[in-house]
């Protein structure tokens, strides 16, 4: 393995699992430090929601610029950013400096995100992207396991600043590294050869592709989204209004993306049906878990009447199965193909949601925690691996911004949903079941996923690619 590889292999792990633990340990601190800063249950709330609405907003433009400018670049300021904002919180003296440093912290997560899955793309070629997609989605289940033990014991012992001193140390390293290695003075793939129009600078080549105006009604479009998921609960169906307008602002970028010249999101990746696909399972996978973990919280401890360290054991085969299925998802995927491994994982997701539907003893609620898992890894590593490996080089950050956007969005619309249908007065029946009939949907949805066939063709193609070269490959693989 390259030097090149061995770095985007470790930065795309290590990045993951920072953002990844952060947002677990946050939920495990925040009642604390509610008290520690005097604050209310909703400025509490907004350390969340700032944070979520700023990464989720610029995920997709953040994607441009790597593409434009070079992800391991903007994945160092990613990593420096976030791990400064990270220590500016530790050093916080009120709510107001918190909440305003974890919107600064989405920022520098959302440059982050992206670019962890784009240095991928541009170091490996399409047919070896399963095994290190395998090892973050593995990595991600060891932080979601091991968040909240190490949240709790941070909390319990030095205190709650001492959260996020943790990430301080891994992102200035691994920002350093990637700011200093070869990889970030190299031209962005596909750059190189790119011609100017007749007289045009390349300021102003640059800047006429980057679609600012089509940036900013994204952003406007999905933080208005996110900001009416989360406020759902609460106002019920008062939010229509804002709904609207959410809707509104997605026709607007519709409409510019259609007309203009240099779309924000590229054909290749708004037009492939594969990618279409793998986006849409990713959403219901991610809002089927999330929604079912928030039930399964209050049925754990309010239903059941175990304490928190009780509710964390049965829940631990969903982190231990995870952990499994990554690598075994990324097998089922060279051998099945995308469609057959998506859909199989999403039966299997929605069959560990109905069994918590009922579940009481030990043995159920890890059985169906343990199906949790093993679906979710499994789908995972192959959607994410169409996103990434069937969108071109020059799109790759793009389509990970895209990804990591579905996986902002999903979880969010199915937190939002379970706290409705709990507030209902269904028990935990009624949110289960609803949440498990999206799982369903995500597997109907999966049909458009490049099937056993496809996946045979792209390894001989790749394969033969690779012997002239791993950046031999930067155009979209034909559609299937």
């Amino acid at each position: 393995m390259t030097v090149h590889r061995r770095l985007a292999a470790t930065g795309s792990v290590v990045g993951a699992v920072i953002v990844a633990l952060d947002g677990t340990v946050l939920t495990v601190a925040r009642p604390t430090l509610q008290r520690d800063l005097g604050a209310s249950f909703t400025q509490a709330q907004w350390t969340s929601t700032g944070y979520l609405i700023a990464v989720a907003s610029l995920l997709v433009f953040a994607g441009r610029l790597g593409d434009r400018y070079g992800h391991q670049r903007l994945f160092a300021i990613g990593m420096l950013g976030f791990g400064a904002a990270s220590a500016g919180i530790g050093l916080a003296s009120g709510i107001g400096w918190m909440i305003a440093l974890r919107v600064v912290q989405g920022v520098f997560g959302a440059l982050l995100q992206p670019a962890t899955l784009g240095m991928l793309r541009a170091a490996y070629p399409p047919d070896r992207l399963r095994t290190p997609i395998a090892v973050r989605t593995a990595a991600i289940g060891v932080a979601a396991a091991v968040g909240p033990v190490v949240g709790g014991a941070l909390v319990a012992g030095p205190g709650w600043r001492v959260v996020f001193f943790l990430n301080v140390a891994p992102a200035v390293v691994l920002g350093g590294l990637a700011l200093a290695g070869p990889g970030s003075r190299r031209a962005p793939a596909g750059q190189g050869a790119r011609q100017l129009p007749a007289g045009q600078a390349p300021k102003q080549a640059l800047a006429a592709g980057l679609d600012v105006p089509g940036a900013l009604l994204l952003a406007v479009t999905l933080a208005g989204l996110v900001h009416t998921l989360v406020a759902l609960p609460d106002a019920g169906w008062t939010t229509a209004g804002e709904a609207g307008a959410v809707l509104v602002a997605a026709a607007a970028f519709v409409r510019h993306e259609r007309r203009t010249a240099s779309p924000l999101i590229p054909p290749d990746v708004v037009g492939s049906a594969a990618v279409g696909s793998a986006l849409g399972v990713l959403v219901a996978a991610s809002a089927a878990l999330q929604g079912t973990l928030f039930v399964g919280a209050y049925v754990l401890q309010y239903t059941l009447g175990l304490d928190p360290f009780q509710s964390a054991l049965r829940s631990l085969p969903l982190a231990a199965m995870m952990v499994a299925a990554a690598p075994c998802g990324a097998v089922l995927l060279r051998r099945a193909g995308a469609r057959r491994t998506s859909v199989t994982a999403m039966v299997v997701l929605a069959l560990g949601i109905l069994l918590l539907t009922r579940a009481s003893g030990t043995l159920a609620l890890c059985v169906g925690f343990g199906l949790l898992g093993a679906g979710f890894g499994a789908v995972m590593v192959a959607a994410s691996h169409v996103v990434v490996a069937h969108s071109a080089v020059e799109s790759a950050g793009v389509a990970g911004g895209a990804k990591q956007t579905a996986m902002n969005v999903g979880p969010t619309l199915g937190v939002a949903a379970a706290t409705v249908l709990m507030g209902s007065g269904g028990g935990r029946a009624l949110p289960l079941v609803v949440l498990a009939s999206v799982a369903v949907a995500g597997a109907v949805g999966g049909g458009p996923l490049p099937g056993r066939a496809a996946a045979e063709a792209d390894d001989h193609c790749d394969t033969a690619d690779d012997h002239g070269g791993a950046g031999a490959r930067s155009s979209v693989p034909a559609r299937r």
